[in-house]
C-alpha cells in the first residue's frame, strides 16, 4: 500500500494563504491498548490556540517500524472529524519522505485528507547528513540513496536538531521555513508541543 500510495505524494508547494496550522500527535494509554489521536489548531502566524480535538479508540495495529501510520492514522482521522476549523497546513509528529518507501505518517495523512503536511520528527531514522550549526535556523540536507529526502534543522540555538521533510503538497525547503516560523520557545514547533500535551492527557 505504501509503495502504491507514495506516487500520490506531491513534493511541490501547492497551497494558498496559510491562516491555520495544526499539530498532529498520537499518545497511548492503558498499556498501549488505547490510541489517542490529538490535533491542535493554531492561528498563523500568531500561533494562538483556536481549537483542539482528541479521539480515543482501541489500538488495532502492532508497533512495526516503517508502518507507524497504520497504527496511528485511524485515531487521527477520528479527531479530524471533530474539528470545526479545517487547518491549511499540518505539522505531524513523525516522518514524511524520511522513510524507506517515502511514505511516512505525514505523507500518508496528507494524501488521505488532501491537506499540505510536514513531517517533524525528533529522532534520526534513515539517511546521512553533515554537522548542523548550533544556531537556530541552521540546517543540512538529509541524503538517502543519493537523494535529498528532507533536512536536519536546528529549531532553537543549542538544542538537538529535528528532522523535517515533505508530507504532501509542500517542498522540503518551504517545510523548513514553516517549521521555523511555528517554533518559539520549545525545540519542537508550537503546534507539535500543543498536540503532544493533548495526546498525553
Amino acid at each position: 500500500m505504501q509503495e502504491k500510495l507514495c506516487h500520490q505524494v506531491i513534493t511541490e508547494d501547492l497551497f494558498g494563504d496559510i491562516k491555520y496550522v495544526a499539530g498532529v500527535d498520537v499518545g497511548y494509554s492503558n498499556d498501549d491498548r488505547i490510541t489517542q489521536g490529538a490535533i491542535a489548531v493554531l492561528s498563523f502566524p500568531e500561533l494562538e490556540l483556536k481549537e483542539q480535538a482528541i479521539a480515543k479508540r482501541p489500538t488495532s495495529f502492532p508497533y512495526i517500524p516503517g508502518l507507524l501510520s497504520f497504527r496511528e492514522i485511524p485515531a487521527i482521522l477520528d479527531a479530524f472529524k471533530k474539528l470545526n476549523i479545517i487547518p491549511d497546513l499540518l505539522l505531524c509528529d513523525g516522518q514524511g519522505l524520511i522513510h524507506p518507501r517515502r511514505f511516512g505518517l505525514a505523507c500518508h495523512l496528507g494524501v488521505l485528507v488532501n491537506i499540505p503536511s510536514i513531517g517533524v520528527a525528533k529522532s534520526h531514522y534513515i539517511g546521512k547528513y553533515d554537522a548542523v550549526g548550533l544556531e537556530k535556523g541552521n540546517w543540512q540536507p538529509l541524503i538517502y540513496q543519493e537523494k535529498v529526502i528532507g533536512a536536519v534543522v536546528r529549531s532553537r540555538t543549542g538544542v538537538k536538531p529535528i528532522y523535517v521533510s515533505t508530507g504532501h503538497k509542500i517542498s522540503w525547503k518551504t517545510a523548513i521555513n514553516y517549521v521555523l516560523k511555528c517554533t518559539s520557545k520549545y525545540p519542537l514547533p508550537e503546534t507539535t508541543h500543543r498536540a503532544d500535551k493533548l495526546a498525553s492527557c
